[in-house]
């Protein structure tokens, strides 16, 4: 089982200074160990060539059978046993230990009748000198550790600052504000270095801004091909309606009116597109909106009121919204059509196939439909635009059991 961390710990200033710490610390004991190990070996080899020396002239004195200085002996109680054996055994050696509670050096060789013959010398010092320089290395290599993670972590910050940034316009452009720019001052001067977060920012303006380009010239075709519909389409109405009675004449009239109605959807996107729609606020009780926009579709829709609230809506486009779900549901699923009111969020169910993956993914684009349904996909294009005129929020699912849901949250 895969251990879950906390996601704090899955961000670019935690893991670079991870990084850098272990880095740091890494380097700082490979030092302080090369430094230590090399003193160290120094100050025993002194202290050992020293103890070596006094034992060759201890050595010389008793076999001349001259008096042993104060710091010689034969066999002396504190002399380390392993040394002693190396003594007896007729070789010289030396081993750092200690006598009355101080670090010392001692040297040792045979001498007659398989005894030891040892020298002391005071190794205080040298084990002093090597405590100083390990406790020297623990505060630098502390120290350097501090400086380079605070020196890390201010040029770390700045990055993902940086990186933050650039994100959260992209989050913003996603969200449909294609204003949005990330503007980074490096971008703007060539003379200044180009690193990788500054070529993303520039990539995402530059996206940014052939995207709104593209959108704004698709949004400016629909509504000059709607306008320019509507001329020719007010005669050919008029000229439908002259024409004798007759099966003929219901089919151009039929289509005449699909005609007017795609060109009347496509005036409303377009001015959906351009953002400036302003509502009307009034205060409506939602359990009667929905009861009337049932009447006004002349189905078999079904109305369930779980609570009913009031809320303050432009009842125009929410009874345009509600409308249109309804309308999608009859024509596109089947039977029964449910329209729900549970407190501020509405929703329209019916028992067909359901939405297809993509529109409950992405959402309903104008224009595409599948499997074989009929249609435009302008309907459901419309609702999400006017519930975001209104502040709401339109949401496309299916239900477990077989159906389509949509699902309307008011504020």
């Amino acid at each position: 089982m895969r251990l879950a961390l906390p996601r704090w710990s899955g961000t670019l200033a935690v893991k670079a200074a991870v990084f850098i710490t272990v880095m740091c610390c890494a380097l700082a004991a490979l030092l302080g160990v090369l430094v230590h190990v090399s003193v160290r070996n120094q100050t025993v080899g002194e202290a050992r060539g020293l103890a070596l020396s006094r034992l060759k002239e201890a050595t010389e004195a008793y076999e001349a059978g001259d008096t042993l200085t104060w710091d010689a002996g034969v066999d002396p109680p504190d002399l380390p046993g392993s040394l002693r054996t190396l003594a007896v055994a007729g070789d010289r050696g030396t081993m750092v230990g200690e006598h009355r509670g101080r670090p010392t050096m001692w040297a040792a060789g045979p001498v007659d009748g398989n005894r030891a013959l040892a020298v002391e010398v005071d190794y205080s010092q040298g084990a002093r000198t090597i405590a100083g320089l390990d406790r020297a290395i623990l505060w630098s290599s502390a120290l350097a550790i501090t400086a380079t993670l605070l020196v890390g972590a201010f040029a770390v910050t700045r990055v993902t600052k940086r990186l933050h940034t650039t994100a959260r316009v992209a989050r913003r452009i996603t969200a449909g504000d294609l204003d949005a720019r990330v503007g980074d001052p490096r971008t703007k001067d060539p003379s200044r270095p180009q690193d990788e977060v500054a070529a993303v920012a520039a990539a995402l303006d530059s996206m940014a801004g052939s995207l709104q380009g593209k959108l704004l010239s698709e949004q400016r075709f629909t509504a000059d091909v709607a306008h320019e519909l509507r001329t020719p389409l007010t005669g050919l109405h008029a000229a439908a309606e002259l024409l004798p009675p007759g099966r003929p004449t219901e089919l151009v009239r039929d289509r005449v009116a699909a005609l007017r109605t795609l060109t009347e959807d496509l005036l409303e996107i377009s001015r959906l597109d351009t953002g400036r729609e302003t509502v009307e606020l009034d205060t409506e009780r939602l359990a009667t909106v929905a009861q009337r926009v049932v009447r006004a579709s002349g189905t078999d829709t079904g109305v369930v009121v779980l609570r009913d609230v009031a809320v303050e809506t432009d009842r125009r486009r929410l009874e345009r919204v509600l409308g249109n779900l309804v309308a999608n549901a009859h024509r596109h699923g089947r039977g029964p059509v449910t329209l729900t009111v549970d407190g501020t969020v509405v929703s329209v169910r019916d028992h067909g196939d359901g939405f297809p993956e993509y529109l409950v993914e992405h959402g309903p684009q104008r224009f595409r439909t599948e499997g074989g349904a009929r249609g435009h996909g302008l309907g459901l294009t419309i609702a999400v635009g006017q519930a975001e005129v209104l502040g709401a929020r339109l949401s496309f699912s299916n239900a477990d059991d077989g159906g389509a849901v949509a699902t309307l949250a008011l504020r």
